[in-house]
């Protein structure tokens, strides 16, 4: 643990964290992040929106050019004669109320969840569960849709899904740190885009208040939103 933190130390001291960076800046200052797995690397935005109001809420999906360079766990929700369908498409997990009563039993072994629309009642017993996480699906995040093989298939692609939460924070994932700069710096636009065009018509004032990058186990480098466009 000592040896992380002389490392993470020595991370916070090559650069400054009251600058604020290019992408490719602050790309390359993660990638002096040298550890023994392929850390993940996100986008953190602050936005002047108030998420207590239903018209100001921020919520979408962005497909990242180059994917996001991990795995993800799909579980569809569907009436058991599109379960196959779903299966084949790429879903981990297909069913109906039987994986309801799963996930209300504590299960959340999944990491983005679609729906046909007539399961949408069904799901309203773990909305509680679900929406705190992230995970509930929604017809304006496109997780909600009468073609699900499609929509898995393009979250299996590396399409992403974000939200606001209670703090007006964004939190959306850029792909690995593996990645070449250029392949991040194209994902991390993508995302970025992708949230200045589901600005609320009601969001007043500056929309973007701070955004910043960082990796796993790396500090955050401040962007600078004028290098963004």
């Amino acid at each position: 643990m000592a040896k992380r933190g002389k490392k993470y130390r020595a991370l916070v001291a090559s650069y400054d964290a009251e600058t604020s960076y290019g992408v490719d800046e602050a790309v390359n200052i993660l990638k002096k992040s040298q550890l023994k797995f392929d850390q993940t690397v996100e986008l953190h935005f602050n936005l002047g929106v108030d998420p207590k109001h239903s018209d100001q809420m921020v919520r979408g999906t962005v497909a990242l050019p180059h994917g996001t360079g991990r795995k993800i766990r799909i579980l569809a929700f569907c009436k058991e004669n599109a379960v196959q369908a779903a299966l084949d498409a790429g879903a981990d997990f297909a069913g109906g109320a039987d994986l309801v009563e799963k996930i209300s039993g504590g299960w959340l072994d999944f990491d983005a969840v679609v729906a046909t629309p007539d399961m949408m009642a069904v799901l309203g017993k773990v909305a509680k569960v679900l929406g705190p996480r992230g995970l509930m699906p929604s017809p304006k995040a496109g997780s909600v849709t009468p073609n699900l093989p499609q929509v898995i298939k393009e979250l299996k692609a590396g399409k992403i899904q974000y939200r606001v939460d209670k703090g007006a924070n964004v939190h959306a994932p850029a792909g690995k740190l593996s990645f070449t700069t250029e392949k991040l710096r194209e994902n991390i636009l993508a995302v970025i885009e992708s949230v200045k065009k589901n600005k609320p018509q009601t969001s007043k004032g500056v929309y973007i208040k701070s955004l910043t990058l960082a990796a796993t186990m790396t500090p955050s480098v401040r962007l600078d939103m004028a290098l963004t466009r």
